[in-house]
């Protein structure tokens, strides 16, 4: 199974609520309390937003966080990466010399093209989209 690790899935939806209001600043613990996730685990994970120039911090009492960018300008792939770093099927579509069977390798470009596809794919994701996602209300029918 192919699958985003868990903290790069929590990271999108601490985008998604800094998304839903870019222009204010917002406190860790009321993202964490938007996003219904731990404050140590979006803590974490807003310093490495914070580290990969996605979102900018504010010290003092009135302080948190804010999208650094618009957040039409912000790729899922970007947040993906500052999370998990390069986004790649295996370590050869991350770049060459990785593998030592790399010379003798049928299916290393097949694998570079899914690479390829999906990161496209998640740079057609902008965290604005995710603010919208997340602002849908849910429908509970008895």
């Amino acid at each position: 199974m192919l699958r985003v690790s868990r903290l790069s899935d929590y990271a999108a939806a601490v985008m998604g609520c800094l998304a839903a209001e870019p222009a204010r600043i917002l406190s860790a613990a009321e993202i964490a309390e938007q996003a219904h996730l731990e404050l140590p685990t979006v803590s974490k994970l807003l310093k490495r937003l914070a580290h990969a120039g996605l979102v900018e911090s504010f010290r003092g009492a009135r302080g948190g966080y804010r999208l650094r960018r618009d957040p039409a300008a912000i790729s899922l792939a970007e947040v993906v990466e500052a999370i998990d770093g390069p986004i790649a099927m295996t370590d050869c579509a991350i770049r060459a010399r990785l593998c030592e069977r790399e010379r003798l390798c049928t299916v290393r470009e097949s694998w570079q093209r899914v690479s390829r596809t999906i990161e496209r794919a998640l740079r057609e994701v902008s965290v604005a989209e995710l603010a919208c996602a997340r602002s849908i209300p849910v429908q509970v029918h008895a």
